[in-house]
C-alpha cells in the first residue's frame, strides 16, 4: 500500500469537497473518500473488511472558513422537515387498499399518510434521517406523485448489493422485496449527481426504467459507468411494478447469473 499521506497530499481538494477513488489499502473500487471539512482531510474506507480511516490537518484561508460558515448555515436551513399533516398511518384503510392492489407489504415500507391530500407517503431515508418524502395521490389529488422537501437524493428500499435503477417508489418497493437488491426510485428518467454519488456505493447498478423511456435508459446507463463499475441495462416489456412475468423472468436471471 502507498503511503496514505502521499495519496491525501496528491489530492487537491477545495474545503467541503469530497472525492471517491479506490481504497489504497483493500483496493476496493470507489470505497474510499476523501473529504476537506473546514481544514480537516478525513477519510475513510466503506468497504465492511477494511478499516482504513482517518484525518488529518491543512491550512485554510479566512476566506475558506468564511465560505464554510455561509455553506453550513445554508445547508441548516435546508434541513427538511415532515410536514405536520404527514403521520403514521396507523392501519388506514385506503393505504392498506393500495397497498394490497400492488402486492406491497406496508409494515416493511414505514409508509406514511397525507391527511390533507389523501396521499400514501414515503419517507426518503439517508443515514436513518428522512431528509425528504415523496407522496402518491390516492384520489383525485394532482400532481400524482408528490415531493415534499427539497433533497435530489433517490428514494430506495432494500437490503442487497446490487442497485436495481427504476423510476418510482412502487417498483423500487416491489424490487427491493428480494433481498439481493436494493430498488432505487429516482422518481423520473434523469439522473442527478446525488443519484450518482449514492450508486457509487454498489459495484452493480441495473437500469430497469419502462419501455418508453429505452433513450434515456442508455443516457442514464452511459453516465453511470464513470461511477459504477458493473452497468447493466434491463429491457423490459411493462413498467416493472406490473411485475410482467417476462421482467420478473429477467430479474430472477439476474440472481442466478450472481450465484454461479
Amino acid at each position: 500500500m502507498n503511503n496514505i499521506y502521499d495519496t491525501i497530499n496528491d489530492i487537491d481538494l477545495g474545503n467541503g469537497e469530497t472525492k471517491r477513488i479506490n481504497c489504497p489499502a483493500c483496493q476496493g473500487y470507489k470505497t474510499f473518500t476523501i473529504t476537506n471539512n473546514m481544514g480537516s482531510m478525513i477519510w475513510n474506507c466503506y468497504k465492511a473488511s477494511c478499516d482504513l480511516k482517518g484525518g488529518t490537518r491543512v491550512h485554510m484561508s479566512v476566506d475558506d472558513i468564511r465560505a464554510n460558515f455561509a455553506g453550513a448555515k445554508e445547508q441548516a436551513d435546508a434541513v427538511f422537515v415532515m410536514p405536520d399533516y404527514v403521520v403514521p398511518h396507523r392501519n388506514n384503510q385506503d393505504i392498506r387498499i393500495w397497498c394490497e392492489k400492488w402486492g406491497l407489504i406496508e409494515d416493511e415500507l414505514n409508509l406514511m399518510y397525507d391527511v390533507k391530500e389523501n396521499r400514501v407517503v414515503f419517507p426518503v431515508m439517508h443515514k436513518g434521517v428522512a431528509v425528504d418524502a415523496t407522496g402518491r395521490s390516492l384520489g383525485k389529488h394532482i400532481p400524482k406523485w408528490k415531493r415534499y422537501g427539497n433533497s435530489s437524493l433517490p428514494y430506495a428500499h432494500g437490503c442487497g448489493s446490487v442497485a436495481v435503477v427504476v423510476e418510482d417508489c412502487v417498483s423500487a418497493a416491489i424490487v427491493g422485496s428480494d433481498v439481493r437488491f436494493v430498488g432505487v426510485a429516482v422518481l423520473g428518467t434523469s439522473l442527478s449527481e446525488s443519484h450518482k454519488a449514492y450508486l457509487t456505493q454498489f459495484s452493480t447498478a441495473v437500469i430497469a426504467l419502462d419501455p418508453d423511456a429505452a433513450p434515456k435508459t442508455l443516457s442514464i446507463a452511459k453516465e453511470l459507468r464513470g461511477h459504477v463499475k458493473n452497468v447493466r441495462v434491463l429491457r423490459l416489456k411493462d413498467d416493472i411494478k406490473y411485475r410482467h412475468p417476462d421482467d420478473m423472468a429477467l430479474l430472477n436471471n439476474l440472481n442466478q447469473q450472481r450465484s454461479k
